[in-house]
């Protein structure tokens, strides 16, 4: 079984209390009418007539809060009862937290928070400071805007109308909720400090915020921010004592998006009550303390107590916050299909899947599965570099795109592994394939045991020449006699199988670790050899984004025409909608998404995205693969300002981006 090794730091980790934690006039009766009606009567009767008076129009009742003393009577305590996980505390069964929440509607329809009650087994609800509880049931969730709409059983309870005015510094308001689990009412008063406040926190993030100064405290999550009328301005939810700032999710979000919620849909969710954790360096993510049964989560198979840690991609929550999560969810549509990476905490288990998609199984890692062998025997040499400078540590590698001189491979790589090799893949003065090969010193990579570096190589004349993969890795080995010889494994990704053969000891009782890879697509049509030189656990990260990421993407050098490349072998193409105009190499691993960079400017070209950066001399051009969802990026050329700006991706898209001398460019999508 795979683990990975924590420290035992995450345990301790306790979630800041930050949590904490709000309708139309009568009409009235046209007095005009009436009286006309009346003198009409009158008129038509005999002139010795007494005229009966009018019929009385009841003024209609109304059940809407109009003022401060009526606001008790729609703000409710809610208890939800459940089985949760929590970072600090571990699994707690049976376990039962309380906030607030507010009435929209005599029928029962509140407000509350998302992490109020999503994940609950059963709510009580406890309407106007009653002694004894109601059933409820959620309607709708949104983790992202933090806000959830339930359903309290019965009906004619008095509700909030929203406050239609312009929410301005000064504005006077007051929170009303039931604090720290008290059944007794509380209402404190301050005014709005900000009308727009940062909303990203480690539980939400919230496009639209207000600041405010009414003191709340735990429990006043999902009650009611209200002005003197007893109108709703905003949903409260977070706070800081400390500093005297309290915030509360705005009306103007709170309105569009409880609409949908009180119709069954969930928004900007995958059904869990989640956390976003960092330990400030290798591991962060969306810690999971409860799931929604039925939830595109749970079909998925994510639990309580599992850490979110990438999603299409992407490494969550490197800024402590739910913002990189969040933009996700928002730039996709909620059937669309995910994939993730979950860390299983209780078990250190590496599982990876898809929402909307196949469930999760237990993913490969090299940096896993190898990474107690190359702690076992850290290198001889201090940094590894045979010349090339020293082996940074994992979390200082950034990755780029590189390509064979005949673009018919790429693969991605460290930035520091400058010394790169593209040329064709020769045997005795005839070219059998493409190759390439980069490391911080090629020459060094070649000839030592201590530098850090990968070769990879396409021929079909290697799948004509041998039966199948293991032959091929016979006679490679040979070469290796300096090594200690531990084993072959089974390989296989979306593309590409075969095995590997992995060799430790490398030069000697502390050397360099080695991975011998030979692979071939479904047809066969050609085969593949990857090797890798590991010095340290820098490296074995940088081998994960290698097998993530070589192909074969055109046609091999030396071939008859049959390679056809990873991506149209491995990768079904839709080819409607001009699609047979576009090259093959162009579209995109499935769920991912390109952008084909051309640099028609008369300087060189450096475009950095999802921390991959490329670069291009000028007048060439590069298609580069990245995660879908919303990233920004830069883009720079030696003499002119750098281009700072954002690029939203949809999945198995393909974007054109070109940049000239007089101008930068945007990513234009061209297919479909």
């Amino acid at each position: 079984m795979k683990r990975l090794r924590l420290s035992f730091w995450f345990m301790a980790i306790i979630i800041a209390g930050l949590l904490v934690g709000c309708g139309e006039k009568a009409p009235t009766v046209d007095v005009d009418a009436t009286v006309n009606a009346a003198i009409a009567q009158t008129a038509a009767a005999k002139p010795t007539d007494t005229p009966a008076p009018p019929p009385s129009t009841p003024t209609p009742a109304t059940m809407a809060v109009t003022s401060l003393d009526d606001v008790q009577k729609a703000i409710i305590q809610i208890e939800a009862q459940g089985t949760f996980v929590d970072p600090a505390e571990g699994l707690q069964l049976n376990a039962a937290g309380r906030g607030s929440g507010f009435i929209i509607d005599e029928s029962g329809i509140a407000v509350t928070n998302n992490h109020v009650v999503t994940g609950a087994a059963l709510l009580k609800v406890w309407v106007g400071g009653e002694s004894s509880p109601r059933n409820a049931r959620i309607l709708g969730v949104s983790e992202c805007s933090d806000l959830a709409v339930i359903d309290i059983e019965g009906d004619g309870y008095p509700f909030f109308n929203w406050y239609t005015g312009d929410i301005k510094p000064g504005l006077d308001v007051y929170a009303a909720g039931f604090p720290l689990g008290d059944p007794e009412f509380t209402l404190t008063r301050g005014i709005v400090s900000k009308a727009r406040a940062n909303g990203d926190t480690n539980w939400a993030s919230v496009d639209a915020v207000i600041e405010h100064d009414a003191t709340i405290n735990p429990g006043n999550s999902g009650g009611a921010l209200v002005t003197s009328d007893g109108e709703v301005v905003g949903v409260n939810y977070a706070g800081a004592s400390s500093t005297n700032q309290y915030f509360a999710i705005s009306n103007v979000e709170a309105q569009k998006v409880v609409a949908q919620l009180r119709e069954g849909q969930d928004v900007h969710s995958i059904g869990i009550n989640g956390t976003a954790v960092s330990d400030g360096d290798t591991l962060s993510g969306i810690w999971v303390s409860s799931v929604k049964s039925g939830s595109p989560a749970d079909k998925t198979g994510i639990k309580a107590g599992d850490i979110i840690t990438r999603m299409e991609g992407l490494v969550l929550a490197t800024d402590g916050t739910m913002a990189d999560y969040c933009d996700i969810l928002r730039t996709h549509n909620p059937q669309d299909t995910l994939d993730v990476e979950v860390l299983r905490f209780d078990t250190q288990e590496v599982l990876e899947g898809q929402l909307n998609g196949r469930e999760l199984a237990l993913s490969f890692s090299f940096a896993q599965e190898l990474g107690n062998e190359v702690a076992a025997n850290p290198p001889a040499s201090s940094g590894g570099s045979g010349g090339g400078g020293s082996t940074p540590p994992a979390a200082d590698y950034s990755y780029t795109v590189i390509t064979d001189n005949s673009n018919s491979m790429r693969m991605e790589v460290p930035t520091t592994w400058s010394d790169t090799d593209g040329s064709a893949w020769e045997s005795d003065g005839t070219i059998i394939g493409g190759s390439l090969a980069a490391s911080p010193n090629l020459n060094a990579f070649w000839d030592t045991y201590d530098t850090p570096g990968v070769f990879f190589a396409a021929s079909e004349a290697l799948a004509q020449a041998y039966d199948d993969t293991g032959s091929l890795l016979d006679v490679l080995g040979s070469s290796l006699s300096e090594c200690r010889y531990d084993g072959r494994k089974e390989y296989a990704d979306n593309v590409y199988t075969g095995v590997y053969d992995l060799y430790s000891n490398c030069g000697g009782d502390g050397g360099s670790v080695i991975i011998s890879l030979a692979a071939q697509p479904a047809d066969g049509s050609f085969m593949i050899w990857l090797t890798t030189q590991i010095i340290g656990e820098a490296d074995l990260n940088a081998l994960d984004r290698i097998l993530n990421s070589f192909d074969v993407i055109g046609t091999l050098p030396g071939s008859t025409g049959q390679s056809s490349g990873g991506a149209s072998s491995g990768q079904t193409q839709n080819t409607g909608g001009g699609a047979s105009d576009i090259p093959a190499d162009w579209f995109p691993p499935a769920g991912q998404a390109s952008i084909v960079i051309d640099n028609q400017s008369s300087m060189d070209l450096t475009f950095t995205m999802a921390n991959i950066e490329t670069k291009l001399v000028a007048g060439t051009s590069q298609v580069v693969y990245y995660p879908a969802g919303n990233h920004t990026f830069t883009a720079a050329s030696p003499g002119f300002d750098s281009q700072n700006s954002e690029c939203t991706l949809a999945p198995d898209a393909i974007y054109y981006y070109v940049s000239d001398d007089s101008s930068w460019g945007n990513c234009v999508q061209i297919y479909p």
